[in-house]
């Protein structure tokens, strides 16, 4: 039977008569249906309480006895405290949904201490009202704008993944309420933030930034420890300049590669000229060796008439034109020994 059947049944059947009933049918009244009663429809029930409500109703106003009054606040009555009941057990349990946990606050004692998991739980209406939380790790992003070391401003982004300490969820609802990043995690990461980048140079927050993010979480997973807030990852996802400092760099960058260029223009001009020098002192060596051994015997220069005329055989070979010169002068008189050569040189 449903529970809508059972209170049409108990208000019907458990009101007090209106007129003394015999022994019988006050027996018949009061039986209680039996247990392999099939439940009654409870459209037509509810039919059936409005008919009879209605036709009692007139016959109380009909009769104008004493009886009827109190009948009927009987029945309203009735009506009332099943309904309460109905209303306090629904309002007698709870639900713990996934990834939360939930505490008490009762009237009397305050915030309990008992931390309750997933699930469904047993509270007393209006004597206690539970407070649920969510544990899981939230993400949460807080810009800050903040100076450098060297009085640059800087706008730095900071990411966390922070989760209230779930063993001290009575004491974060005494100090902090249901909203407590809100109230927490704004201030100290922009604290943590500006103390942390104002201990570097512009520069050094580029070429450092791993440093930097390694003391920026260790010092806001210390300080949001203080409120019962974990944080499971702090990274830093955003970091830009203001334009007159990204201009300044810039420009810094192409002064120092043109001085770079410059450099190298100068460096390859000293290098040049001492491969000048040297290849000039190399040549000038060459020929006094080549005089020397000239002085010395006429061998070499036999050698490179020899290495000349070998050389403008090969030219006249490719070339379609025909040259008619004198043996002598191409060096190919092969008659001539090398004495004859050494009387004519002394003749001149």
């Amino acid at each position: 039977m449903t529970i809508f059947s059972i209170v049409v049944y108990l208000i019907t059947k458990l009101r007090p008569p209106l007129s003394p009933p015999n022994a019988s049918r006050t027996k018949r009244q009061l039986a209680l249906p039996p247990a392999n009663m099939s439940a009654p429809d409870p459209k037509e029930a509810w039919a059936r309480l409005q008919t009879e409500l209605s036709r009692r109703s007139a016959k109380y106003a009909g009769s104008g006895g004493g009886g009827g009054p109190k009948g009927l606040f009987g029945s309203i009555g009735g009506l009332i405290l099943v309904g309460g009941g109905i209303w306090a057990a629904n309002n007698a349990l709870f639900n713990v949904d996934g990834g939360h946990r939930a505490i008490k606050y009762t009237r009397l004692g305050g915030v309990q201490k008992e931390i309750y998991n997933e699930g469904t739980h047993f509270r007393v209406p209006w004597f206690e009202t539970p407070i649920t939380y969510d544990v899981r790790a939230k993400p949460r992003n807080v810009a800050s704008l903040t100076g450098t070391k060297d009085l640059q401003m800087v706008n730095i982004t900071c990411r966390v993944l922070s989760r209230p300490r779930v063993d001290a969820l009575p004491q974060i609802y005494r100090t902090l309420g249901t909203d407590y990043d809100e109230r927490v995690l704004p201030s100290i990461v922009n604290e943590v933030l500006k103390s942390v980048v104002a201990q570097f140079n512009a520069s050094q927050l580029i070429t450092q930034r791993e440093n930097v993010s390694r003391l920026v979480r260790d010092n806001l997973v210390r300080r949001a420890a203080r409120f019962n807030i974990m944080l499971d990852d702090v990274s830093l996802t955003h970091l830009a300049f203001s334009p007159e400092f990204t201009a300044a760099v810039e420009a810094k960058q192409v002064a120092q590669q043109e001085a770079q260029r410059a450099a190298f223009v100068v460096d390859k001009a000293r290098q040049e000229k001492q491969a000048t020098v040297v290849r000039a002192q190399g040549e000038a060596r060459s020929a006094e060796l080549i005089g020397d051994a000239i002085k010395k015997s006429r061998s070499y220069v036999d050698l490179r008439e020899f290495e000349n005329a070998r050389n403008i055989a090969q030219i006249l070979q490719q070339s379609n034109n025909k040259v008619y010169l004198d043996s002598r002068g191409l060096g190919l008189d092969i008659s001539q020994t090398t004495a004859d050569k050494e009387q004519r040189a002394n003749r001149k």
